[in-house]
């Protein structure tokens, strides 16, 4: 089995998820944030969601409170934002950090493997990660790359 695939972490309902359970899906990782600049990528990520479900896509949102304070709310705030103002119907986790001592299993593996321009830190909120069917980390983008853009290489690691 794959790294990515050991890994668990508890969801925004309190549950412990197996990243196994996504084995065999095209898995976008995103650590996001409710009160940032970038918040408003929720809506294009739940249409990448919904557009690409069927075909093996699945994103999973990680709240992040690292850069700048701007996820402060608890996980019931959270999903207030999430659900209520962007409609996200993917898998939304307990906030995490991503950076530092601190950091989450899943971003020190993300990190290790796909490292960015800052030598393995996560720069701001919503980096995202993209994961093949197999578990092994494909690419990175840049919190200011919108999932508009991505949809293309999206779309070619689906048809792989």
């Amino acid at each position: 089995m794959n790294t990515f695939h050991q890994l668990t972490a508890i969801s925004l309902s309190g549950q412990l998820v197996s990243m196994a359970d996504y084995a065999g899906k095209l898995v976008l990782v995103v650590n996001t944030a409710s009160h940032c600049g970038f918040t408003p990528q929720y809506a294009g990520l739940e249409t990448l969601y919904k557009k690409f479900a069927a075909s093996g896509l699945v994103v999973l949102g990680f709240p992040c409170n690292q850069f700048g304070k701007q996820e402060p709310g608890d996980a019931d705030a959270i999903a207030q934002t999430c659900h209520i103002n962007y409609g996200v119907s993917f898998p939304m986790f307990g906030k995490v950090e991503v950076n530092g001592a601190a950091a989450h299993p899943v971003f020190r593996y993300l990190k290790e493997e796909l490292p960015g321009v800052l030598g393995g830190r996560i720069k701001w909120n919503f980096t995202k990660f993209l994961i093949g069917r197999d578990g092994k980390p494909l690419k990175r983008f840049a919190p200011f790359t919108t999932p508009e853009k991505m949809e293309t290489v999206i779309l070619a690691a689906l048809e792989v």
